[in-house]
């Protein structure tokens, strides 16, 4: 079974997470960070092996974390307030430079110098850890109503880690929106081409339509 240590290090060198995570600066590193330079070479099959390898991983060292808790805890026990703490434990793990209100730095994407604030696990790692244990609890046996990993205080808490790194970083993690492509104007009618001067001479003067209410005359 990995230790805590060894498993930071492997996902720090060997993540998958979503790509849409990897807007951290390069001064940081987490559990998801290895996805912005393996994932755009690697090809599908060795991109999921990796992921796979990385979900399993994930998935002792949690089981690890439980039985190392005080008390022990099963997984069956195991609650969204569980992983909470399982998530703050990490945090001591972490590369990410998270900024205080009152650090000169505070909101400087690229600080131009070293400061005393600390470090945390960056929120794509959280956000991409969470997702492959969700999976993985799913996929050992786990009843989706009761995955610990999708319960709502977590979400929750993911979005404050975010919401706060985003603010303390000066980076924004919202997700760029498509462009969709502008409608074609309306289709007008193609106006009638005007009736040539000769021809509406001779209507004019062959063609007299009777006046209302006259007869015919043979």
């Amino acid at each position: 079974m990995d230790s805590i240590q060894e498993f930071m290090d492997t996902c720090n060198s060997d993540n998958t997470g979503s790509v849409s995570h990897t807007a951290i600066s390069t001064t940081s590193s987490g559990l998801a960070l290895a996805a912005s330079s393996s994932t755009s070479s690697a090809s599908p099959a060795a991109t999921s092996s990796r992921y796979e390898n990385q979900k399993r991983r994930d998935w002792n060292t949690f089981g690890q974390y439980l039985k190392n808790h005080r008390p022990p805890l099963s997984l069956s026990r195991c609650s969204g307030a569980h992983v909470l703490e399982f998530l703050r434990y990490l945090d001591q793990f972490g590369k990410t430079k998270v900024h205080t209100p009152i650090c000169p730095f505070y909101g400087h994407p690229n600080p131009p110098a070293p400061c005393p604030c600390p470090l945390r696990q960056a929120w794509g790692s959280l956000d991409a850890l969470i997702g492959r244990l969700r999976a993985a609890f799913e996929e050992n046996g786990g009843k989706p109503e009761a995955n610990p990993f999708g319960a709502r205080a977590v979400r929750l808490y993911l979005r404050e880690v975010r919401d706060l790194q985003s603010k303390a970083r000066g980076i924004s993690y919202e997700k760029k929106k498509r462009k969709r492509p502008p409608a074609p104007p309306p289709q007008l009618p193609q106006p009638q081409p005007p009736m040539p001067l000769q021809l509406t001479h001779h209507l004019h003067h062959h063609h007299h339509l009777p006046p209302p209410g006259a007869t015919h005359h043979q």
